[in-house]
C-alpha cells in the first residue's frame, strides 16, 4: 500500500492510534502502541503532523540500496529492543546466545514498518495495527527474525519460478478462565467451554454462537477471513481453516490468528490454549500446513496432474519426507509439542507420506486444478507459522532442485517399521538440526546456531523441572 493509501484507510476506519509488533522466536507478537505522530516518523520522514488526527499526511518511503544481494534501509524506521530475541517464552534472559545479550547491551534493531499489512483492529475500534520487519544497524535484515527467514526461502522459490501458496489450520481449546484463574488453579481442574466429546456438533457452536459468529464476523474484518469453524472432539475444542494465500500472507494470517483468537476470547471471558498437547487424556492440537506450487502469474498448480501426483510434487513430497527429521525443531519446536507425536493421537511418529492419508506426516490430497495439494501434518497448533512454513518451502523445493525419488506411499504409518523415526523429544530434534547441511544452506548458520540455540535453552528449563507426574509418581511411595 502507498502511503496515500494508507491516510485514505486510516480517515475511512477512523484510525487515531496505532501498534507494531514482531514475532519472536515461539512466534508470540511482541509490540507497543504508538501515536500517529510516531507512526509517521518511524513510517518515513520529514512527515507533517498537522493534518487531522484520523489522517495521514504525505510523507516519503525510506531509500533502499541493495548491500550483497539483500536489500537494506539507510532511513526511515525506529528502534525496536532485540531483546525478543535474547529471551524466551516467559521472558527470561537466555544465556546461550550471540546474538544479544550483556555481552551486547541489549540494544535496538532498527524496525521498518510493513505497510502492507495494514489492519483496524475491529474489536479496539480507533486501532490499527501494521507489523514490523527487522533490520540491523547496518540495514541488512536480520537473519533470526522469523519473517525475514521465511521472506529469504521465499525469494529462493521465486527465483526458480515457483510461487507457494500455505493455508494453516488450527485446533485450540476454550476454557471458562482468565489470566488470574489459571494461575489461582495452578492450571488445574480448569472449566471447559462446553463438556464433553461433541466433534462438528451444531447443537455446541449454536450455543456458543455470540463467541463463534465474533471469531467468523471479526476475523473477517481483521484480514483473516476462515474458510470454516467447527467444534472438534472434545471438552470445548474448536478446529479454525484459514483461507489460502501466497506464503507470506498466509504465514502472517496464521501468526496474527492465534493473537486474535486470544483477544476475543477475553472479551467473552474465556482463555484458549494453543498447547500441542494440554492434557494426557485428550487428542492433541494440530496446525495442519495445506500447501502447493504454482507458477509464477499463479495461473497454474504445478502440484495438478490429470492422473495421480505430477512430477513437481512427487519431487515436493520426497524432500519433505527426506528432510523432516532434522528441520523437525522448525516443526515440533516445544517440549510438548512430543507428547502430541505419539501412536494412535492422529499425529505422525515417523518421516512417512500417503495418499489421502491421516496417519501419515505428509498427506497427498490429489484433486482439481485449484484444490490438489500437499497437508503438512506433523505440526502442531504451537507452531511459529514463519518457521513452519519455511521450513516446509524449503524441504520441499530441496527435493525438487535434487530430483529426489519418492518412496513408497504408507498405508498405516503407526505399523511402517521401516519408515524412518522422528525425533521423541526436542533435545534429540535439536541436536539433529544444528548438524543439518540441508538447514544450513537454506537458513543460514547465524539462524541454525540461534534458534537451536533457544530449543537447548528450552530444553534445559524443562530438565531442571520438577513435575506433577513426578510428585505424584515418587513423594510418598519412593
Amino acid at each position: 500500500m502507498t502511503f496515500e493509501e494508507i491516510r485514505d484507510r486510516f480517515a475511512a476506519d477512523g484510525i487515531h492510534r496505532v501498534k507494531l509488533g514482531a514475532f519472536d522466536m515461539d512466534g508470540v507478537l511482541r509490540g507497543k502502541h504508538v501515536s500517529l505522530e510516531k507512526f509517521q516518523s518511524a513510517a518515513g520522514s520529514g512527515a507533517p503532523t498537522g493534518a487531522p488526527h484520523s489522517a495521514l499526511g504525505r510523507i516519503g518511503s525510506p531509500s533502499l540500496k541493495p548491500i550483497n544481494g539483500e536489500t537494506a534501509v539507510d532511513s526511515g524506521g525506529m528502534g525496536f529492543s532485540d531483546v525478543i530475541f535474547g529471551w524466551d517464552i516467559g521472558d527470561v534472559l537466555l544465556d546461550n546466545v550471540k546474538l544479544t545479550g550483556w555481552h551486547t547491551g541489549y540494544p535496538d534493531a532498527v524496525a521498518r514498518i510493513d505497510l502492507d499489512t495494514y489492519r483496524a483492529i475491529p474489536w479496539e475500534p480507533g486501532t490499527a495495527l501494521f507489523l514490523l520487519d527487522l533490520y540491523d544497524k547496518g540495514g541488512r535484515p536480520m537473519e533470526v527474525a522469523p519473517r525475514s527467514l521465511l521472506r529469504r526461502v521465499i525469494a529462493k522459490a521465486e527465483s526458480l519460478w515457483f510461487r507457494a501458496s500455505f493455508a494453516a489450520e488450527y485446533e485450540f481449546w476454550f476454557f471458562r478462565e482468565t489470566a488470574h484463574s489459571l494461575r489461582e488453579k495452578g492450571f488445574h481442574n480448569l472449566t471447559p467451554l462446553s463438556p464433553g466429546m461433541f466433534g462438528y456438533s451444531v447443537v455446541r457452536a449454536s450455543a456458543n454462537a455470540g463467541l463463534v459468529t465474533d471469531l467468523i464476523d471479526k476475523l473477517k474484518e481483521f484480514r483473516i477471513p476462515l474458510e470454516g469453524l467447527h467444534t472438534e472432539t472434545g471438552p470445548g475444542v474448536y478446529e479454525a481453516a484459514i483461507t489460502v494465500d501466497d506464503a507470506m500472507a498466509a504465514a502472517d494470517k496464521a501468526a496474527l490468528f492465534k493473537t486474535a483468537v486470544k483477544e476475543l476470547g477475553a472479551r467473552h471471558g474465556l482463555t484458549p490454549t494453543f498447547m500441542a498437547k494440554w492434557s494426557a487424556d485428550l487428542p492433541g492440537s494440530s496446525g495442519h500446513l495445506h500447501q502447493s506450487l504454482w507458477d509464477r502469474e499463479h495461473q497454474h498448480n504445478l502440484f495438478h496432474a490429470e492422473e495421480g501426483l505430477s512430477a513437481v510434487m512427487k519431487h515436493y513430497i520426497a524432500g519433505l519426507v527426506e528432510f523432516l527429521p532434522e528441520l523437525m525443531p522448525m516443526f515440533c519446536p516445544t517440549i510438548n509439542s512430543y507428547k502430541r507425536t505419539v501412536p494412535g493421537t492422529w499425529a505422525p511418529i515417523n518421516s512417512t507420506w500417503g495418499l489421502d492419508n491421516r496417519t501419515t506426516a505428509v498427506r497427498a490430497i490429489p484433486g482439481g486444478a485449484k484444490s490438489t495439494r500437499v497437508e503438512m501434518r506433523l505440526t502442531g497448533a504451537d507452531i511459529n507459522p514463519y518457521l513452519a512454513m519455511a521450513a516446509s518451502l524449503a524441504a520441499g523445493i530441496e527435493g525438487i532442485e535434487r530430483q529426489i525419488e519418492l518412496p513408497p506411499a504408507t498405508i498405516n504409518a503407526y505399523q511402517a517399521a521401516q519408515a524412518p523415526a522422528l525425533a521423541r523429544n526436542l533435545a534429540d530434534a535439536t541436536r539433529r538440526f544444528q548438524q543439518s547441511d540441508m538447514a544450513r544452506r537454506w537458513f543460514g548458520d547465524e539462524f541454525v546456531d540461534h534458534y537451536a540455540a533457544t530449543r537447548d535453552w528450552e530444553v534445559r528449563q524443562f530438565e531442571k523441572a520438577v513435575t506433577d507426574w513426578e510428585l505424584a509418581r515418587y513423594f510418598e511411595s519412593i
